[in-house]
């Protein structure tokens, strides 16, 4: 997707350990014109799957996966990284690796949002070593619905992540995949 690619080229910061820095436009403070875009394009490549639920992980992703269920008229739904009061004890729940955070989290979703039968698209922000796209499809997985694929604003192809769970069959559409951070300058593939 261009406009994302334009918006990387132009706004995005290369740091250390392979960061890329999008939190002027994507994740902190948010361009909401570029988030409709983004929903609208993942609309397009996943409308014939018959999507009935978006999923996504707090917090980074909420605000893409937001704009994708607006644009689908389906429920969101996120995976939580803390349990805390207001969620039942009945929930699905996954190990997730943070590649950013260099941390491992509980994440869980209430078994009263996701059911057998949901056909799900899972989106996230950032798809590096794929961990946090291998806890979602397991709880997907755990409540007998199905993935129908995985939508992606930035994918680091240079980590393993999109290459292993695309060997697995899952479907992955990223809309802005790149090479390298190398000289903290940004290569798209």
């Amino acid at each position: 997707m261009k406009l994302l690619e334009e918006r990387i080229k132009n706004d995005g910061r290369v740091f250390p350990g392979n960061i890329l820095k999008v939190d002027n436009f994507l994740n902190h403070q948010i361009d909401v014109s570029l988030l409709e875009a983004m929903g609208e394009e993942f609309y397009r490549l996943f409308k014939d799957s018959g999507v009935n639920k978006i999923l996504t992980i707090e917090a980074s992703g909420i605000a893409i996966a937001c704009m994708t269920a607006y644009k689908f008229n389906v429920p969101l739904v996120f995976a939580k990284k803390n349990q805390t009061k207001n969620i039942s004890a009945d929930v699905y729940t996954s190990k997730v690796t943070s590649y950013t955070h260099g941390r491992v989290y509980d994440i869980m979703v209430s078994k009263d949002y996701m059911n057998p039968g949901d056909r799900v698209l899972i989106i996230d922000d950032f798809l590096a070593n794929g961990k946090a796209l291998e806890g979602l499809i397991d709880i997907v997985r755990q409540a007998g619905a199905e993935v129908v694929g995985a939508g992606i604003a930035i994918e680091k192809c240079f980590q393993p992540g999109g290459k292993e769970l695309r060997e697995q069959g899952i479907r992955i559409e990223s809309l802005a995949m790149i090479k390298s951070l190398d000289n903290n300058t940004v290569t798209f593939c």
